[in-house]
């Protein structure tokens, strides 16, 4: 399971629909209608925020909404409280979590989308999702390298 910090702009197809159904079980799981993956890291932060359901709700409506950009049709019906990002409390990311990311979703797109890889090679520092606020700091202590 890979819920990105970086905005979903960068990632190239596969990366997009792979997010958002691995967002659609992080909501199941935070939900509680599944057994599995109720421990995974990367679940660590939206299950620390005050609303979680709400966190995941406008993480897969920006998710969604870049769907839309592209022409894809994601169904919205299936996110349990959508809602804007503005309406609920940020989760902070540090910048060693983004850069951790950032170089890890370029070694995908080498392997898978080359093209797609070629958008972002003026980029140093990428875009993130707009639910999470970046501070200086290491890797979060949940991710897995």
């Amino acid at each position: 399971m890979r819920l990105w910090t970086l905005h979903p702009r960068h990632l190239d197809r596969p990366g997009l629909t792979g997010g958002w159904r691995e967002a659609l079980l992080a909501q199941a799981v935070l939900a509680g209608r599944t057994r599995g993956y109720r421990h995974h890291p990367q679940l660590e932060r939206f299950a620390a925020h005050p609303d979680p359901l709400a966190a995941v709700g406008a993480f897969l409506t920006v998710m969604a909404d870049e769907a839309d950009a592209r022409g894809y049709r994601f169904d919205r019906s299936r996110i349990d409280r959508p809602g804007p990002v503005s309406g609920v409390d940020a989760i902070p990311a540090t910048t060693g979590q983004v850069e951790y990311e950032w170089a890890h979703l370029r070694a995908k797109l080498a392997a898978r989308s080359p093209d797609w890889l070629a958008r972002w090679a003026a980029e140093d520092t990428p875009e993130v999702h707009p639910l999470f606020t970046v501070e200086d700091g290491p890797l979060a202590s949940w991710e897995r390298p």
